[in-house]
């Protein structure tokens, strides 16, 4: 009996900071990716280059303004052609799910998944996902088994994103 009050006041004392702990936003069990613009190489090719040459038949040198106009409208189109959007944070029963499609005209040429659950099945079902969106050109993909939920989080997204596109 001398050794219970000590035994459980030390257990009751040792207990107290787990129950209290609170994880930090990187132990929120959610992958984030931060959504930076990526600069495809066809506008990295597109990007204003300075060059020398001669001046045209009419005699007369192109001033800075008509070289700046000149190199806005060739970017205009390709600019027009490539853009990104993002679907809405969709909420699962695993964690919140949320993808950016990169279009190229009416094209899809990348899915990138901006948020989803931290879990062994979803690290290893949004490659899948990922390659099945950009071969189907649409949300309509399998369901990867094991990751359900985020499969299904990552098509509404995925829908929401081509529909807010066009």
């Amino acid at each position: 009996m001398k050794r219970a009050i000590p035994v459980l006041a030390l257990s009751v004392a040792g207990l107290v900071p787990v129950w209290l702990y609170s994880p930090g936003a990187a132990h929120e069990g959610e992958l984030t990716e931060v959504a930076a613009p990526e600069v495809p190489q066809q506008q990295q090719q597109a990007a204003p280059q300075t060059t020398t040459s001669a001046p045209k038949a009419t005699g007369s040198t192109p001033t800075p303004q008509q070289q700046q106009q000149q190199t806005q409208q060739q970017q205009t189109p390709q600019q027009a052609q490539t853009r990104s959007v993002s679907g809405p944070a969709v909420n699962t029963s695993e964690g919140t799910v949320q993808v950016q499609v990169t279009f190229q005209g009416t094209k899809i040429t990348d899915v990138k998944a901006l948020r989803a659950p931290n879990s062994n099945p979803t690290r290893m079902a949004l490659p899948l996902l990922r390659e099945s969106a950009l071969k189907a050109q649409s949300a309509d993909i399998d369901t990867v088994s094991g990751a359900t939920a985020t499969s299904d989080g990552y098509k509404q997204s995925l829908q929401a994103a081509i529909d807010g596109a066009q």
